[in-house]
């Protein structure tokens, strides 16, 4: 290792270390949650965020991004294991949609992540804030009926994102109220001025402070003050992984003997396209909240994730994504490199095995406050102020997205915000390739730039509005390509401009980028 790298390492090291405690503690309970929502073993959840942080990690090229079971493939997962009836079957899924997931990255399919507006990408990552925080509610007044992780609009449970929260203020409970505004004030505090400006205490999580004040209080409650005791279902649950187990009895391998199946390769390929759009989106979201704006090779970021995947099959996990509520703790906790990623799997496969009876002492209160600040600082009102700023063919997709997302779920949601970023394109390239210019009946039509056969209409309805009697002067000079309907319309027009009384004369010369318009 070079001297600076090694200088680089230490000096990112705190840092890391700090934000993989706050990843961990973030993704514990929602690698547990979908793979309760999935139909799969508890254990299940905790081997594919382990995967995904290890060796995704380590195969990644993305400095900050953080992969592990996704909340957007539950339903396919669900549906996928109740379809062969047998989770080991499953797991044969997962390892050939991991080879799928290589030959799209050898193929150079990671292409089609650049092809995401950045309204839709803010729109995005506000809509996951906004999910965050009406998710968490129900949690943190101790409505623990909806799994942790959900993002989708309606709920397996029958309710809703907004009904849930209507439920949560039947049912609360008194100590999780407590130990959500505690955890809520404390956050706030550990991230002030104060705490930042001293040398040790700015490099000590809050997120951890929170999980210890909050067992701490529940501690309290149980001797003093009964009737406000969390009771395990508002605890984090591991649900049989405790106690005197095996180590070797919680994995669980995969069964090949239904490769030649055709339901095997087509779930495989639902995994590996779904998968690889989410990956894409994540990584695309993780660029952008990086602070030092380092981009990622999105061909590589598949390879990782499809390697990660044959793993995570092989070894029992659920299918890994790059995953934003992951990465947006880990960004937001100051990571630096890949290592905090890679510690955090370290952590959550390691405490699980050696503690879990320790950690199911954690409230969900506290852990619901931690991603309540994560989703405030993901929605905040200063990305909106800024969006307003840029206009509404920005401002538009981006509230576009965060209300599809909000309704629906993240892919279908970006898909929809697409469209609506889209529309805005094409109506400008409308505008914008096509200049039209009246000087007393003396016309210049202007091909300001490259025009397709988007600009078809565009260039009809100006052709169209001219009067007779005019002079028109056609310069295509400037643009390189001229898509042959163009033309033909174009033509078109000269043939027929005498009927009307239309003088029409092309601007040629050498110097034209199309041959169209040169001698």
């Amino acid at each position: 290792m070079a001297t600076n790298d090694f200088h680089k390492l230490k000096s990112n090291l705190p840092f890391d270390l700090s934000a993989s405690i706050v990843v961990f503690l973030v993704a514990l309970p929602l690698c547990l949650g979908i793979a309760l929502a999935s139909g799969a073993p508890l254990f299940s959840g905790i081997v594919s965020g382990a995967i995904g942080a290890i060796v995704v990690g380590a195969l990644s090229s993305s400095p900050l991004s953080v992969s592990g079971p996704a909340a957007g493939l539950t339903s396919i997962v669900f549906a996928a294991i109740h379809d062969v009836n047998s989770f080991p079957v499953f797991l044969s899924c997962v390892v050939v949609a991991g080879i799928f997931q290589v030959l799209l990255g050898v193929f150079k399919a990671g292409v089609i992540g650049h092809f995401v507006p950045l309204s839709v990408i803010r729109g995005m990552l506000a809509a996951i804030g906004l999910i965050l925080i009406l998710k968490q509610v129900p949690h943190a007044v101790g409505y623990d009926v909806d799994f942790e992780g959900d993002e989708n609009f309606y709920q397996s449970d029958g309710e809703n994102t907004f009904s849930d929260i209507t439920q949560a203020l039947s049912y609360f409970s008194g100590g999780a109220v407590i130990i959500a505004i505690i955890s809520l004030v404390v956050l706030i505090f550990w991230d002030g001025k104060a705490i930042k400006r001293h040398p040790y205490l700015k490099v000590v999580p809050g997120p951890l402070i929170v999980v210890i004040v909050g067992v701490l209080l529940n501690s309290l409650f149980v001797n003093f003050f009964p009737a406000l005791e969390l009771k395990a279902a508002h605890m984090v649950s591991f649900s049989g992984l405790s106690g005197e187990i095996n180590i070797m009895d919680l994995f669980t391998f995969p069964d090949f003997s239904r490769l030649a199946d055709p339901m095997i390769l087509r779930i495989a390929i639902s995994l590996a396209l779904v998968a690889s759009l989410e990956t894409l989106l994540s990584i695309e979201a993780a660029d952008k909240l990086d602070p030092h704006h380092r981009i990622t090779p999105l061909n590589q970021e598949l390879k990782a994730q499809g390697i990660g995947n044959m793993v995570a099959g092989l070894m029992g996990g659920l299918p890994v994504t790059s995953v934003i509520v992951r990465t947006s703790a880990n960004v937001a906790a100051g990571a630096r490199s890949k290592l905090s990623t890679i510690f955090h799997g370290i952590l959550l496969i390691t405490s699980v095995i050696l503690f879990p009876t320790i950690l199911e002492k954690i409230p969900l209160a506290c852990l619901a406050a931690i991603l309540i600040v994560i989703g405030y600082k993901l929605a905040s009102v200063t990305i909106l102020r800024d969006m307003i700023k840029r206009g509404y063919v920005q401002l538009i997709p981006f509230l576009t997205t965060i209300i599809a997302i909000l309704f629906s779920d993240l892919l279908t949601g970006v898909f929809i915000g697409l469209l609506v970023a889209v529309f805005f394109v094409i109506k400008s390239n409308f505008k914008s390739a096509i200049l039209v210019i009246d000087d007393g009946g003396k016309y210049l039509l202007k091909f300001t730039k490259d025009v397709s056969f988007l600009n078809k209409a565009a260039f009809r309805l100006a052709i169209e509005t001219i009067p007779r009697g005019s002079t028109v002067i056609v310069d295509g000079s400037h643009a390189q390509f001229i898509d042959q309907d163009i033309i033909a319309l174009l033509e078109d027009f000269i043939k027929s401009a005498p009927i009307k009384n239309i003088s029409v004369e092309l601007v040629k010369s050498n110097g034209a980028k199309n041959a169209y318009f040169r001698p």
